[in-house]
């Protein structure tokens, strides 16, 4: 498809689209409503209410994200639902909390100054990279490192996206805002360096490979299947001074997944790379709720709901979700 073409395809999406606000009803025919409510998972991310003919009403959770982040506001649970349709990922599991994985970046960064090696942080460009460089932030905040650790994100999308998150501030959770009001900028401080083309990308590849300055690189994709990343990986992973931090799932068959399992050498562009980094993983970097976060939305609806039905999960995690919801007296549907 070339280029006019998708933008052809594009344009007819659009003309599809309609944008509207939360917590007003839209009105679906003559007797449907339809709202759109917070849903924490990344910026802009709704869950949604339907009130039919009868009056009841069906909630639809998508992607729930955890409570307690610090970019995004906690999802709130409707006032009311009949029915709930709600999502479980996360259904058997408990997130790390913020505490605890901003205390292991800071460990790994540690490290990094100390060896002169280059942390690399496969990232998602939605939603992971912009809480990873709020931590970021913070850490050279408190520990006043603004001169000795660049911030490198190499990424296209996820510096649109960062830009995007920047533009609708008011979207962002409490303790974000206090930053602002303190003249701090978590998505935009001045250590953090965008990579604008792939002769600075290669270049800058380059000198890290061939130097003993420390830097945190955060590069697409997630799961190290494409992207800048593997070109980070190509150059650094022999070395055992660097770090390699995933801080998302790696799934099955992808060279994440190889590198995060403790391979000692890696297939990379039909190139075996041995990997001799240091290699760790952070998991309170999710995007989803957890068990804990879950129970809590169900709980939280004034009035029990006729039925919770369980989506969006393995059949293990559903099982475990559901058993702890129907501890509560809670109707499950799997």
């Amino acid at each position: 498809m070339n280029f006019h073409q998708r933008q052809q395809v594009l344009n007819v999406i659009k003309k599809q689209l309609r944008p509207h606000d939360y917590q007003q009803w839209l009105p679906l025919g003559k007797q449907c409503y339809l709202r759109f409510q917070p849903a924490g998972h990344i910026l802009g991310s709704a869950y949604v209410e339907f009130k039919l003919p009868n009056h009841e009403i069906i909630v639809f959770s998508g992607d729930l994200g955890p409570s307690n982040t610090p970019l995004l506001p906690d999802p709130k649970p409707p006032k009311r639902a009949d029915y709930l349709f709600i999502e479980s990922t996360y259904g058997n599991k408990e997130h790390e909390d913020i505490a605890t994985r901003t205390e292991r970046l800071n460990a790994i960064i540690d490290h990094a100054l100390q060896d002169g090696g280059v942390i690399l942080i496969p990232a998602f460009s939605v939603g992971r990279t912009q809480e990873l460089l709020f931590d970021i932030e913070q850490l050279i905040h408190q520990r006043d490192l603004s001169s000795s650790l660049p911030i490198i994100l190499d990424s296209p999308l996820a510096k649109r996206v960062t830009k995007t998150y920047r533009r609708f501030k008011k979207l962002w959770g409490k303790e974000a805002k206090q930053k602002l009001n303190n003249h701090r900028h978590p998505l935009a401080f001045e250590q953090c360096i965008t990579v604008e083309n792939h002769r600075e990308h290669q270049a800058l590849v380059n000198r890290l490979a061939s130097t003993d300055e420390p830097a945190i690189v955060v590069a697409a994709s997630g799961m190290c299947e494409g992207g800048r990343i593997v070109n980070y990986l190509k150059a650094l992973l022999p070395d055992e001074r660097n770090d390699v931090l995933f801080a998302g799932y790696q799934a099955q068959g992808t060279l994440g997944r190889e590198i995060q399992s403790g391979s000692h050498t890696v297939n990379i562009d039909s190139q075996p790379i041995e990997a001799n980094a240091q290699i760790h993983t952070i998991s309170g970097y999710s995007a989803h709720a957890d068990q804990s976060d879950l129970l809590k939305f169900v709980t939280g609806i004034p009035a029990q709901p006729k039925a919770v039905h369980l989506i969006h999960g393995e059949k293990e995690t559903k099982k475990e979700l559901g058993e702890t919801l129907e501890a509560e007296g809670i109707e499950v549907v799997y």
